[in-house]
């Protein structure tokens, strides 16, 4: 008898995720990976190393994402929207929360959970998501992940712009060419997110 696994896909503007769980529910793989506006042969690798490693296994699927509608209706799978895929989740697992904030790679979205479900979502600027955090990374000749070991050892937060990413390189800049420390000028970019998550997501 075959094993029975589900498979939760995530493609999104920037990365495509993948979960493994098994008949109990419970996570055996998991992997991220960027696909660098390559949808297609990222998805294609990740769904060939699935069934290369589970080759007897029998799969329930879902997709979610920005880039999952399509190729959900082409593949004839199960879609759900991803904030409503988020809702479902938080409250099976962890049902005490009282907020979730997402920032996703080109989007931010914040969901209340109250008496009643509240959910807001910043569709006009990448200000404060995962591109605003590339780009400023790139400023540094690093990447996400070794802006975050930076910041690690910080000791100064900067005021930088956070709602767009041609102020906050504005801001930067002159930094640098002071000599800032990179330490602290990561720190202040994850800040900035803090600062944009507050007054723009949340409302303060």
């Amino acid at each position: 008898m075959s094993e029975l696994l589900h498979i939760g896909l995530d493609i999104g503007s920037t990365t495509v995720k993948i979960v493994i769980l098994d008949k109990d529910f419970k996570v055996v793989y998991s992997n991220y990976e960027r696909h660098f506006s390559d949808t297609k042969t990222t998805l294609y690798n990740v769904l060939t190393k699935l069934v290369n490693d589970y080759p007897d296994a029998t799969f329930t699927m879902s997709l979610t994402g920005s880039g999952a509608l399509d190729i959900a209706k082409i593949l004839n799978i199960n879609f759900m929207q991803e904030v409503i895929a988020c809702k479902s989740a938080v409250e099976k697992l962890i049902p005490q929360t009282d907020v979730v904030i997402e920032l996703g790679g080109e989007d931010a979205k914040i969901i209340y959970f109250d008496k009643f479900i509240e959910q807001r979502m910043n569709g006009t600027c990448a200000g404060g998501t995962g591109a605003f955090l590339d780009q400023m990374a790139s400023l540094l000749n690093t990447d996400t992940e070794g802006l975050n070991e930076l910041a690690k050892t910080y000791e100064t937060i900067y005021p930088i712009a956070s709602r767009c990413g041609v102020f906050a390189k504005t801001d930067i800049q002159p930094l640098l060419n002071e000599g800032a420390r990179k330490e602290d000028i990561a720190a202040s970019i994850f800040q900035a997110v803090v600062n944009q998550t507050i007054s723009g997501l949340a409302q303060r």
